[in-house]
């Protein structure tokens, strides 16, 4: 629980790319100018078409990379959790109160998203927003769902490995409570339902400019452990 990832590269399942991005400059330019357009066009609308014309490149040396605009989706998604597993570890690493350790997980992992410049080919800002908007689309497809059924080395093996993490760490504060992985879940993706919300339906919650999800969730979760002071 407490190793410390030997290097700040983020390690993504191979099966997610045809040649890594990290490797080339115009792998980066493809991942960094991706994030963009997703962003500004929605992922319906992305394609590498329009990937190509605003990288000056041809349409086919995307496909070089990626078999696909849902695999680029999958590899965006696994960066970014690969990237807050890391933040998380790194911040918590050295804190042996179970508590403070918990609650400083839950900060990480549901506060508002600063540009990271360990890697000056993402922002991490732009990408917070697309996996926001966009993380859903990952996973909400048929053939995401047949091709990892039951394999260990599937495409979300990053995020499942943040929920077990932060899931033991909250079994550390309650080792009565039952449901520690559920809990875990709900804080990783109800952080980005609650930041959506924020953003585009403020009236379906209380998180604003004074009241963000950091404190939403710091709350719910120590009331459900009963550690709330």
């Amino acid at each position: 629980m407490d190793i410390l990832m030997q290097s700040v590269r983020i390690e993504i399942n191979e099966k997610l790319y045809l040649k890594d991005p990290e490797s080339s400059s115009l792998g980066k330019k493809i991942v960094e100018e991706s994030i963009h357009m997703i962003v500004e066009l929605g992922f319906d609308h992305f394609t590498f078409k329009k990937l190509g014309a605003k990288i000056n490149s041809n349409e086919s040396s995307i496909y070089r990379y990626f078999e696909n605009k849902q695999k680029l989706l999958l590899y965006l998604a696994a960066w970014y959790w690969g990237w807050m597993e890391y933040r998380m570890v790194f911040a918590t690493h050295s804190i042996s109160d179970s508590k403070e350790k918990l609650e400083k997980a839950i900060e990480v992992l549901t506060q508002n998203v600063e540009e990271d410049n360990a890697f000056s080919h993402i922002n991490e800002i732009v990408l917070n927003q697309l996996i926001i908007n966009e993380y859903s689309n990952s996973y909400l497809v048929k053939e995401v769902y047949k091709e990892n059924k039951g394999k260990k080395d599937d495409y979300f093996t990053i995020c499942k490995r943040l929920v077990a993490r932060l899931s033991e760490m909250i079994t550390a504060v309650d080792k009565k409570y039952p449901y520690p992985l559920s809990l875990a879940s709900t804080i990783v993706e109800g952080s980005l339902h609650q930041h959506f919300l924020k953003e585009h339906f403020p009236t379906l919650t209380n998180c604003n400019d004074k009241i963000n999800p950091t404190d939403f969730f710091t709350d719910l979760i120590f009331r459900t452990l009963n550690q709330k002071n």
